[in-house]
Parts: C-alpha cells; structure tokens; sequence
C-alpha cells in the first residue's frame, strides 16, 4: 500500500485531527503517501440545530461515510462524540487511538468552579448535555445557546457580556487555545458526551488492507471504553433529544466503570446510574453500556426521553434558570 486518501472536515480542528491521524501511519509505515482530502459536511453549512445532541444525527459525518462508500476516500477521521452511533452500513470502526482528556473546562474570568459564578450569570454552550448539568447544579444561572467552531465560539465569547462559557478540553488542546482562565470539570461529576476527547478511524469493513494499515493505531482501553458509552447512548434512542452523558474508565482491578445519565434540559430532573464489569473485548463493553442504559431508563429516563420527542427543539432550551 503506498498511497491512502484521508477524509475529513476542513475545521481547523479537524484538520488538526485528520492531520494526526496521517504522520502517526507515516511514521507506522515508512514510504506510505498520504493524503487528505476535505468533505463539507452539512454540520459545516448550517451548524448543529439546538436540541440535536452529540452522536445521534451524522450532521458532521454522513458526507465523509459516503466518501469511504464511494471509494473516493481509505480512510475516514472523527471526533468519535460526532459520529453517530448507529454508523452507516458496510462501514466499520478500525481504531480508536489514545484518548485525550474527555473533560469539559468553564472558562470564567476569573477562573474558578461553576459554584463561584455570579448569582444569575450568563453561560454560553451549544450543548443540551451541557445546559443540563450546569442547570442541575447552579438553577440560578442564564444559559444561552452559541454555535461554531471551537475557535468561534472563544471569539463570541470574548466579545460578549457572558460571565462564562463551557468546551471540550481536548479540542482546546489540540488547536492550542485553552486559556488561563480555564477550570477543569472532573468528568465523573460533569459528565461528557459519550466518546469525547477521542478519534475515530473509520474504514470499509471489507476492506483487509486498510484495516492491518490503520490496525496498530488503536488503544484497546479507549477503544473499549468507547464502546460502551456509546453503546449506553445508542440504547437511549437514536433521535432522542434527550440531553445524556456517560463516561468509562478502568479500575485497578482492569474492570470496566462506566456512570451514565439522561436528564431534562432544565436540570430539575436527572437519573443516574454506574455499573462495573469485566470487559474483554468490544462485545462485552457494548453490553455494559447497554445494561446501563436500561438500567437508567427504567429509573425514570424513558419517561425523560419520552416527553422530550413531542417537546419542539427550540423550547427545550432553557435560556433562564429559575
């Protein structure tokens, strides 16, 4: 194999990532040419509708998927929080590499915890999951929806009155603009979408070749625990609007622990749940993650997710904790 054509987004971050994922098989593969090629997504036309949580839509990957159907393109890179759940048929995950940190930051100036915001402040987020926890714990605050790019989004910010706005940390990271002012949300308390701060490399499942080329980048612990927040996600329904996080890491003991949790957008009501088992391989993770999710709907989630699918996206955000 000596030429690959990489598809991928044309945002700065995931140029970023696609640019990643392309020096680390150059370095696996002396003398392997690689290219990227860009796809515009309908995400980067009309943006992420409020409402619309992560991984249920393809707003941001159903256009690069049928680049890799179509042959145009080898190999596909995601930000794994976009892909969603149910991928496209014929189409398979190969890797997941390293994961970075999976964490939300509060960027606040000053810097400090969501408890020290001013009574009343505003906060900036384009995410349901996010809104809701923030509500949950301070009922006082404005939330106000923002969209964008990363990058986009700081500037908005900056050039609002808002007190504070809250991003992943590894796309941060990545393109080098995490700020000073910036507060880490321990992921355990302030749960993140299922698969944040990790890549996916996405392959044509037939095809051997790529699979032994892109193979030797995955990570079996960010790949397992991966797949059972997905998986959690994927039982709550793929066209729920309801806002849900989840997040996995291994014990001491190699046993798989993942939280779960589905709420209203207004944080007066969430269910949460953890369980913890022996996850050999990406089958039994996934069955984790599924034995959580029911576990929370049964807790009263399914009546969360039910009210929310007759609920129009535009009045679930909540612009103004009470």
């Amino acid at each position: 194999m000596k030429a690959v054509t990489i598809a991928s987004r044309g945002s700065a971050l995931a140029m970023w990532q696609a640019r990643y994922i392309r020096d680390a098989l150059v370095a696996l593969h002396p003398g392997l040419k690689a290219q990227i090629a860009i796809v515009h997504t309908k995400g980067d036309r009309i943006g992420q509708p409020v409402g619309i949580e992560e991984g249920q839509t393809g707003f941001f990957t159903r256009e690069i998927e049928q680049s890799l159907l179509s042959g145009r393109a080898d190999i596909a890179v995601h930000s794994l929080k976009d892909l969603p759940t149910a991928i496209a048929e014929g189409l398979s995950i190969a890797a997941v590499p390293t994961r970075h940190d999976p964490a939300d930051v509060l960027i606040s100036n000053p810097a400090g915890p969501i408890e020290g915001l001013p009574h009343g402040a505003t906060v900036l987020t384009g995410s349901l999951r996010r809104q809701m926890q923030l509500l949950h714990r301070r009922g006082d605050l404005n939330i106000m929806h923002i969209g964008g790019n990363v990058d986009t989004r700081l500037r908005k910010f900056h050039d609002s009155e808002a007190s504070a706005i809250v991003l992943a940390a590894a796309g941060l990271e990545r393109l080098g603009l995490m700020p000073p002012s910036a507060s880490r949300l321990d992921p355990r308390e302030f749960l993140p979408a299922p698969g944040q701060g990790a890549l996916a490399v996405q392959i044509r499942r037939d095809d051997r070749r790529m699979f032994d080329l892109v193979r030797p980048l995955d990570d079996p612990q960010s790949h397992l625990a991966t797949s059972a927040e997905r998986a959690f996600l994927g039982v709550l329904g793929a066209g729920c609007r309801a806002p849900a996080g989840a997040y996995a890491t291994f014990n001491s003991d190699e046993t798989l622990d993942i939280i779960g949790l589905v709420g209203r957008p207004d944080g007066k009501v969430i269910v949460q749940s953890r369980l913890a088992r022996n996850t050999p391989d990406v089958e039994s993770a996934q069955a984790l993650g599924r034995d959580l999710a029911r576990h929370v709907l049964d807790e009263g989630g399914r009546e969360i997710i039910q009210a929310l699918k007759t609920t129009p996206p535009q009045t679930q955000t909540q612009r103004k904790g009470t």
